[in-house]
């Protein structure tokens, strides 16, 4: 074991080995001269050392640093154990530090102490505690805990048993005493499990309150797993047992007191763990197994390099910094330097393997979740790469994904199965707040809300779950909502992104997108055409700068728009929302990308990808002009690695893999060399003996296809370099042969020991057989009863070479390879004659169980049967009477039955095999047989049991340890047959030791494993060694490819210095051999089935001569016949034979005529679809080339030269160019109908909406007037309409006029003159003058032939001269018109011609505008979209904002009406009234009413509005009630007026419905600011969008423009039409010539003199101007000059005028206003009817006041008869109190009820004396202010 001083991380680089002489001798020393000593008094013995040295127990080496060393916290006294386990506190001695204790436990590894040892060691904090340990063999040191409330934590390790003890902080003066658990033994193994006894820090807590105020009690952990199941651990012995017993005695007593400790202690115990707290690494990490008491070494092989990765695992690809990436392989954490290539490896603290890893946001940790049996997430810091923090027990077996929040001070986890466990954490304080089940399928990923914290959410298998952490009555919960799917079919969840409003973006797994809103799916986002966004799953979501960036399984990287996502909404019922992507990136072809992660690098967007296939990638997703390629930065196998192979020569190795490439690695240099890539997965790979290739270039590899080939390897370097050969290659593969001799996959393949045979197996459940040569040859193949798993030749030290055949059913072959020159290979290559040899196994581990249980038995017998014999001697001893009792058999003891025998009905695979001699061979099986290796041999008697058949047991087996579950899959010895390499099921590497020439393995004891792959999916698939046994190379199923180095990273580099790879070079006839052709084709022949179907084609072959032979005879019997019948016509009639006599038989001939007809139906069938193909074509060439033709061509000749004229052959228009037609010219028809309507709505719209705002104008000024409406002082609109309409009528009639005039004068304009004659009446005239009379025919008797029609001889030659003139003028005039027409006909090519370049360049423009089209409609619909949008949100802000106005002025009406009621009840209190403040309390008061029924929203928000008024109104009333005293506000007190009282009440009422309805109005008008405000946010971004996409369409347009301008077009020009301006002589290239037209070039040269001119009258008003700015600047500062004098005069003016400086142009433009003269002039018109309305009331108020008067003298009249009245009454009982005197004392004095009835007539008359006293001051009142008030609501009481 190394010292604790090397680095704490294993890396690819050698590690520092310390100085010698710096380990701590003296406790070493200790440990050889007493290795039973306990660890305790060697701790003893260092800490004295400790104490005089005052430095720790083991100092670093020069220039190493000292991890451990330096997280020790402050030191703390020495405790000394005492005989009773008892210490005492010595403040002056302290103790080692925790290096000092590392190095104790390096010590006890080399000296392997197995006997456990308690030692004192001290915490971090400063607290003692004993521990009781138990030292494994292979010396795993104690994991330092954290110093946390007091306790020591238990260990992360599930294998690692340690019993931790709970201990007090130590005060001076006080003794501390350890809690030590003690252990419990084991049931039937007699094993021992420690339990530990910890504090519960770990559990789950309801919230963070809880958590803080957790008891510190401890509690008993379940225990852990047994020493038979864990490998690095041994039982305890007896003493040990003891001593934990005693110590668990007094640990109970401890409790006690520990119990009775107060408050203040517990409080004081509970501490944080400091910030500078580490674990030490090499305590933590799980390390290599060894068998105890063996000789092995625990640093036998160590790694050196990892090619490959889990490319297949989620987020499996971390970014430390940019040029850090972390990643896990198999067992291990990858650190990889991208600069130096550079790899630091991280083991797992379980050995059971790695989940997944997560960077925390600053970068400076890094977390590592594990698997195993409860395993644990550790957090490292970086660079350091120290243990920093464990946090434990939050799954039950493995991590599924972990997260840190964006502030990085929680982290949550998610647990695989079976307990999909979420928890959150503290992880700094390693605390766990809140555990929830997630979902009870797989969970993929759980990341933290960006935005808000306490939000999650989950996604896995068909869910995608969101979480809060919500505060109940009984803390902090996890809350969790599933989301619903709803019509969106189920889908299993990959990847997803948390936008910043709350919504959810996820993938499915058809490549759209699903945006969730509140647990429920909003919208599914695909792309144009109801395309999926991506072609497959969409692993992961990135959301920068507000773009959406989504990760597929295709390959893309596709960016999308956030803000159309984010509001997206579906437009129809199928719940679809179509967008296009903004910008993407496809990797690749053959691409998965599974993860991306982003770069530091703010100047580029840089990414790092992680390829399902492999590869990691580097992306720029800059998307500009200067954005880089997807560059491959590193290239491994995808998946399981089917085959590997080391080189026989020299430090190079081979893989293939399913992912169809072979890649060579130098393994040394540790970088891949060369790779080559085929049609077909490779299956089976297997390097050339150098027998075979002397020079080790030669590999043989198999695929899937049943394909072999053999590759050549080769240095390139001095070859001739030509197409397709790099010269910078290290290394290239050359295909050398290529054969099939499979029809499935080639599963292996073996060279025989004398490299003369090649055997090659596969799933066909054949193996074949090459030998060996330049070119290899077929030998033959054997059937054997199952597939092929395994090939084995016999070893060299065997006499006769056979070929062991491993089937995976459980058969076992072997053959003997026959002479190559004796088989006859003719007809098939099948091996007939060969000798075979069968084995089927047949399981004997239910046998193997059973006697062991028999021998159990036998072995109690015997027990039972010493026992009593025993007991009879110690009788005979004793002098005891022996009775017939004693001597009888003890009763049977009940027994369980024995374990059955069982056969598996599917036997158990064969894993693998070897020769061990001849005859004989070990199997290793796996499922129901694992755990043994079987010694099996072949049966030497032969009998004739089918091979499928036989069952056949092994005659000796051996049981291997920790392998019932864990079988061995693949063995390799090493060159010397010493070593034995496993690779194991679990992916662990194990190495047997054996003894020289042991071949029945006799010494397969001891041995070393360590877990390499993943332990769930990493089965090794491979292991090879070296061949100089340096190194030892695994694969895996998980894609891994792992070299181990058998001697320290010093002694390789040394060994291999002058050593290295070397490539193998080219044969010397390499570049003259021809290239081999290669069988492409997976559905090719095989070698066994081309021979058949040669073979076939043989028979077939001969068939055909046969048939040829019989053709010929028969051809020549009908020759005779024929010459039959010719002699037979020649004889004489009489002797010849009729036809029918040549017949032998008639039915011959039926026969044949029916044979004849049949086969020509049959013909006719057979050609009945050649003949309808043949029709079907021709009828295709008659439309396509003749039906299509409208006119054919036609030549026309001259009759007197040579031209000709020819018509054009026209095709007929097809239906697809007037289908264009019609669809352009609907469109344009279409296009300007919409326009048309579009301007009709926009005017409709306009002038509705001014109808609109005009009506709402008008209503608007109803309510605000006060009278009636004014209808305005201009014309109404009928009668403008009515004055337009006769106007209209007035133009149309003078325009009809004026029309009539022009056409009078037009037609006596063309009045003929009266003695006008029309010629054609001349000439008909005389024609009838000449043809007057009888029509004499030249038949008539009497026709008389007239002078000028008399023929003569003379006339008539004269007509036939002028007739040939005439012909020949004709013909003169057709070749005239011809020459003319021809002359037409070329202008007509020359414009044919032009059209065709036209349409030419017309077509290629329409080609360029179709690939444009695409991208041009998106972007026209993006632009429209967003003019739509900001058209409907401005419509939407314009009604927001009137509805606002409008709701402005109905709550400043309510605000007025509400001053008024208040100056009502002012008004009504008038002056001096003793109840004002009663009244106003009253008023003021309030009181809850009925209302109606409102939404829950609208309660709230009133009822929190009440609240606040009623404590506004609470506190005035609060304060009058002192004054008011304790009156009933329900009721009006004595001496108030109750008029008054009522008319408050009602006033109260007007009050509070104002309120209302003022709040209700407040509350819509802050709705609607609200939702203005949103609106106008809303417009903004859309108007912002709207301009992106405008610039974006005219980049695009621009961009179209410059490919147009690219096209050529072709412009005709005659020489003479050309000029060049610049020479007299015309170039040879006019490449860089502007052509322009004569018209265009004059237009220029007149622009050019013009603007000369334009030039001089510009310089010449430039002059004039420069002298007139002079001027003006002189002018300019004497106007300033006046203009301020003036300015200050104004000034003074308007404080004179106005008494304040007013704006002068804002009242000019006021005085000018047409609308505020027009409301003057309604006000006007208002005034003078209000004043009208004044006067009436006025009236009225006087009549009131002429009636008041009336009233109040009348009632001053009744008051006056009411006065008399009462002195009346008074006078009158004065008489009659006189008179009854004398009726007797009891009548003296005035009656009660008199006395209150004469008190309350008082107080009457009092109050309306008051009463009328109102009135008066409320008259005077109305006279003095001209104002008036409400009457009261009813008349006084009188």
């Amino acid at each position: 074991m190394e010292s604790q001083d090397q680095d704490a991380v294993e890396s690819s680089e050698p590690a520092s080995v310390p100085a010698s002489g710096e380990e701590n001798t003296e406790s070493a020393n200790i440990q050889e001269e007493n290795p039973e000593v306990s660890a305790k008094e060697v701790t003893e013995t260092q800490d004295e050392d400790a104490v005089e040295n005052s430095e720790p127990a083991s100092a670093p080496a020069p220039g190493e640093e000292n991890i451990e060393s330096t997280s020790i916290p402050d030191k703390t006294p020495e405790v000394k154990d005492t005989e009773e386990g008892e210490g005492e506190t010595k403040p002056d001695e302290t103790l080692p530090s925790a290096s000092g204790d590392e190095d104790l436990a390096a010590v006890g590894e080399e000296e392997k102490v197995s006997s456990p040892k308690v030692e004192v060691k001290e915490s971090p904090r400063g607290e003692v505690f004993n521990e009781t340990e138990e030292t494994a063999a292979d010396g795993d040191a104690d994991l330092q805990q954290p110093p946390i409330d007091g306790e020591p934590q238990p260990s992360p390790e599930a294998e690692t048993k340690e019993s931790k003890v709970n201990a007090e902080e130590p005060t001076p003066g006080k003794t501390v005493e350890a809690d030590v658990v003690a252990e419990n033994e084991e049931d039937n193994e007699g094993s021992i499990n420690s339990e530990e006894n910890q504090s519960q820090r770990g559990q789950s807590v309801e919230g963070k309150e809880d958590a803080v105020a957790e008891d510190d009690e401890a509690s008993e952990q379940p225990p852990s797993k047994s020493t038979e199941d864990r490998p690095n651990s041994e039982p305890e012995t007896d003493s040990a047992k003891a001593e934990h017993k005693d110590q668990a005695q007094k640990m109970e007593g401890d409790n006690e007191e520990d119990e009775e400790e107060d408050e203040e202690t517990k409080q004081a115990k509970k501490k944080k763990i400091p910030d500078d707290f580490y674990y030490e690494y090499e305590n933590l990490c799980s390390k290599p197994f060894v068998t105890p008491e063996s000789e092995i070494p625990q640093s036998l092989l160590h790694i050196t390099h990892s090619f490959g990765y889990d490319c297949t695992k989620r987020g499996n690809l971390q970014l430390l910094d940019d040029s850090t990436l972390m990643f896990v392989a198999g067992n291990l954490v990858v650190i990889l330097n991208l600069k130096t290539k550079e790899q630091k490896y991280l083991r797992s603290s379980s050995g059971g393997g790695i989940a997944t890893v997560v960077v925390h946001p600053s970068k400076m940790y890094f977390a590592v979740a594990e698997k195993g049996i409860m395993p644990n997430i550790i957090v490292y810091e970086y660079p350091s790469l120290r243990p920093y923090r464990i946090l434990r027990e939050g799954t039950e077996e493995a991590y599924s994904s972990v997260a840190f929040n964006n502030s990085g001070f929680l982290l949550a986890s998610v647990g695989s199965s079976p307990d999909y466990m979420l928890t959150i954490w503290n992880w700094s304080q390693e605390q766990t707040l809140l555990r929830s089940k997630a979902f009870s399928q797989d969970v993929y990923k759980v990341t933290f809300s960006p935005e808000n914290e306490e939000q999650l959410t989950t996604s896995g298998t068909g869910h995608i779950k969101f979480w809060k952490i919500a505060t109940t009555y009984t803390g902090l919960k996890l809350q969790g909502l599933l989301g619903k799917f709803g019509k969106t079919s189920l889908t299993d969840i990959q990847g997803y992104v948390e936008l910043p409003d709350g919504k959810v973006v996820s993938g499915s797994e058809w490549g759209n997108m699903l945006l969730w809103d509140g647990g429920l799916i909003k919208v599914e986002i695909c792309r144009k055409g109801g395309k999926t966004c991506h072609n497959g799953p969409i692993h992961q979501f990135m959301l920068e700068e507000g773009e959406l960036i989504s990760v597929g399984a295709d390959g893309a990287v596709r960016v999308w728009d956030f803000e159309a996502i984010d509001i997206a909404d579906s437009k129809d019922d199928s719940g679809l929302f179509e967008i296009e992507p903004m910008n993407e990136l496809v990797v690749g072809k053959n691409v998965s990308l599974y993860s991306m992660v982003k770069t530091s690098n703010t100047e580029q967007f840089m990414c790092y990808a992680q390829d399902a296939n492999g590869a990691i990638w580097k992306l720029d997703l800059s998307f500009s002009n200067m954005t880089q390629d997807p560059e491959c930065l590193f290239s491994f196998h995808a998946g399981n690695i089917q085959g590997i192979d080391v080189s026989p020569s020299t430090h190079l190795m081979a893989t293939t893999a399913h992912d169809r490439s072979v890649r060579i690695y130098d393994y040394v240099d540790k970088r891949e060399v060369t790779l080559t890539r085929f049609k077909q997965g490779g299956t089976f790979l297997t390097w050339a003996p150098r027998v075979v290739n002397p020079k080790g270039g030669l590999i043989t590899v198999g695929f899937d296809d049943g394909v072999v080939r053999l590759l050549e390897v080769y240095d390139p370097k001095g070859l001739t370099l030509v197409a397709g050969r790099n010269s910078s290659s290290d290394a290239e593969i050359r295909l050398k042969q290529a054969f099939k001799p499979h029809t499935a996959a080639v599963t292996a393949i073996a060279y025989e020991k004398n490299g003369e045979v090649l055997a090659t197996g596969s799933l066909d459940n054949t193996v074949f057989l090459f030998s060996v040569s330049d070119r290899y040859e077929a030998i033959g193949f054997v059937k054997v009863p199952g597939p092929v798993r395994e090939l084995v030749w016999s070893p060299p030290t065997h006499e006769k070479s056979t070929l062991l055949i491993l089937c995976e059913n459980g058969h076992v072959v072997e053959i003997i390879p026959p002479d190559p020159e004796k088989q006859d290979t003719v007809s098939t290559f099948e091996l007939k004659n060969i000798s075979m040899k069968h084995f089927g196994f047949r399981s004997i581990k239910s046998k193997i169980k059973r006697e062991r249980a028999i021998i159990q038995r036998e072995q109690a017998r015997e027990q039972r049967e010493k026992e009593k014999k025993e007991r009879l001697r110690k009788m005979e001893q004793l002098g005891q009477e022996i009775t017939e009792k004693d001597l009888q058999d003890d009763p049977e003891v009940e027994e369980e039955p024995l374990p059955d025998i069982y056969i598996p009905e599917k036997p158990s695979p064969i894993l693998c095999g070897f020769y061990s001699e001849p005859g004989q061979f070990w199997l290793c099986l796996g499922e129901y047989d694992c755990g043994f290796l079987y010694h099996c041999k072949f049966s030497e008697q032969r009998d004739d049991v089918d091979p499928s058949k036989r069952q056949d047991e092994p005659f000796t087996y051996i049981e291997l340890d920790n392998a019932y579950d864990d079988p061995i899959r693949n063995f390799h010895f090493s060159s010397n047959r010493q070593l034995l390499f496993c690779g194991m099921y679990s992916g662990a590497v194990r190495v047997y030791t054996l003894e020289a020439s042991d071949v029945t393995l006799k010494s397969l004891h001891c041995y070393w494993q360590l877990s390499l792959h993943d332990n769930h999916y990493g089965h090794i698939q491979r292991l090879r060694c070296s061949f100089d046994d340096q190194f030892v190379v695994t694969t895996g199923e998980d894609g891994n490819i792992f070299i181990l180095s058998l001697l320290p990273q010093e002694d390789i580099d040394r060994a291999l210095q002058k050593r290295k790879a070397k490539i193998p070079s080219p044969r010397s006839d390499l570049e003259k051999d021809r290239i081999v052709d290669d069988i492409e084709d997976p559905n090719a022949y095989s070698i066994e089935n081309a021979k058949q179907k040669m073979e076939m084609d043989r028979m077939i072959k001969e068939a055909e001569e046969k048939k040829a032979i019989k053709r010929k005879l028969l051809a020549e019997l009908q020759k005779e016949f024929k010459q039959l019948l010719l002699k037979n016509k020649e004889l004489p009639e009489h002797v010849q034979f009729h036809r029918v006599e040549f017949e032998l038989d008639p039915r011959i001939r039926e026969e044949t005529e029916k044979s004849t007809a049949q086969r020509i139906r049959l013909v006719r069938k057979e050609l009945a679809w050649e003949q309808e193909k043949q029709r079907i074509g021709l009828q295709k060439l008659q439309e396509k080339f003749l039906n299509k033709v409208k006119w054919n061509t036609i030549v026309v000749t001259a009759f007197k030269s040579q031209h000709q004229v020819t018509t054009y052959r026209l095709m007929a228009l097809s239906e697809k160019y007037h289908t264009m037609k019609n669809k352009v010219l609907h469109k344009g028809l279409d296009d300007l109908d919409r326009r048309k309507s579009k301007l009709g709505e926009a005017a409709k719209e306009s002038g509705g909406s001014d109808a609109t705002g005009e009506r709402h104008q008008a209503n608007e000024d109803l309510l605000l007037k006060p009278g009636p409406h004014i209808s305005g002082v201009q014309l109404v609109g009928r009668q403008a309409e009515k004055l337009q309409k006769a106007i209209e009528k007035a133009e149309k009639a003078k325009a009809k006029i004026e029309r009539r005039k022009k056409e009078w004068e037009a037609l006596y304009a063309r009045k003929p003159d009266e003695n006008y004659e029309d010629p054609a009446d001349v000439q008909a005239i005389k024609e009838a003058y000449d043809s007057m009379g009888d029509f004499k025919l030249k038949t008539a008797k009497d026709f008389t032939v007239p002078e000028h029609l008399r023929m003569t001889p003379e006339k008539k030659r004269r007509q036939l001269v002028i007739l040939e003139q005439q012909v020949e003028d004709i013909m003169m005039k057709f070749d005239a018109e011809l020459r003319l027409l021809r002359h037409q006909k070329m202008q007509l090519d020359i414009g044919v011609k032009m059209a065709d370049l036209r349409h030419l360049t017309l077509y290629e423009e329409l080609l360029l505008l179709k690939d444009f089209e695409r991208r041009e409609n998106t972007l026209q619909e993006k632009v429209n979209s967003r003019i739509e949008e900001s058209t409907l949100m401005t419509r939407k802000l314009e009604e927001c904002s009137a509805l606002m106005d409008v709701k402005k002025r109905d709550i400043a009406k309510l605000l007025e009406r509400e001053k008024m009621v208040h100056a009502s009840f002012q008004s009504q209190l008038g002056e001096n009234n003793k109840f004002v403040k009663f009244l106003t309390k009253v008023f003021k008061l309030k009181v809850k009413r009925v209302k109606k029924e409102v939404s829950e929203e609208d309660e709230d928000e009133e009822s929190d509005d009440e609240s606040l008024e009623e404590s506004s109104w609470g506190s005035e009333e609060d304060d009058s009630e002192s004054e008011t005293g304790a009156l009933d506000l329900s009721t009006c007190p004595p001496n108030c007026d109750p008029d008054i009282f009522e008319n408050t009440i009602q006033l109260r009422e007007k009050r509070m419905d104002i309120e209302e309805a003022l709040a209700e109005e407040k509350k819509i008008a802050d709705n609607l600011k609200k939702e203005n405000d949103s609106i106008a946010k809303k417009l903004k971004v859309i108007n912002a969008s709207l301009k992106a996409a405008e610039a974006e369409l005219e980049l695009f347009q621009r961009e179209k423009q410059q490919k147009l301008n690219e096209l050529i077009v072709v412009v005709p020009l005659r020489l003479h039409q050309i000029e060049f301006v610049n020479n007299v002589s015309l170039p040879n290239d006019l490449s860089q010539a502007l052509i322009f037209t004569n018209q265009a070039l004059t237009q220029l040269q007149q622009r050019i003199q013009e603007l000369h001119v334009e030039k001089v009258n510009q310089w010449d008003l430039y002059k004039k101007a420069r002298q007139q700015h002079v001027q003006l600047n002189r002018d300019r500062r004497d106007m300033e000059a006046k203009i301020q004098i003036l300015q200050e005069k104004c000034k003074q003016l308007m404080q004179m005028k106005f008494g304040r400086v007013v704006d002068l142009q804002a009242l000019q433009v006021v005085s000018v206003n047409r609308n505020v003269e027009e409301m003057k002039e309604k006000a006007r018109v208002n005034e003078v009817i209000f004043a009208r309305e004044m006067d009436a009331w006025e009236k009225k108020v006087w009549e009131m006041k002429v009636q008041q008067a009336e009233v109040t003298r009348a009632n001053t009249q009744k008051l006056d008869e009411l006065n008399s009245m009462l002195m009346q009454k008074a006078q009158l009982e004065e008489r009659l109190d006189a008179r009854q005197k004398s009726l007797g004392k009891q009548f003296h004095g005035k009656p009660q009820a008199e006395i209150e009835e004469r008190q309350r007539l008082i107080e009457l008359v009092e109050m309306q004396a008051q009463e009328i006293e109102i009135l008066q001051d409320e008259i005077d009142i109305l006279s003095r202010k001209g104002g008036h008030i409400l009457p009261p609501a009813q008349p006084p009481n009188m």
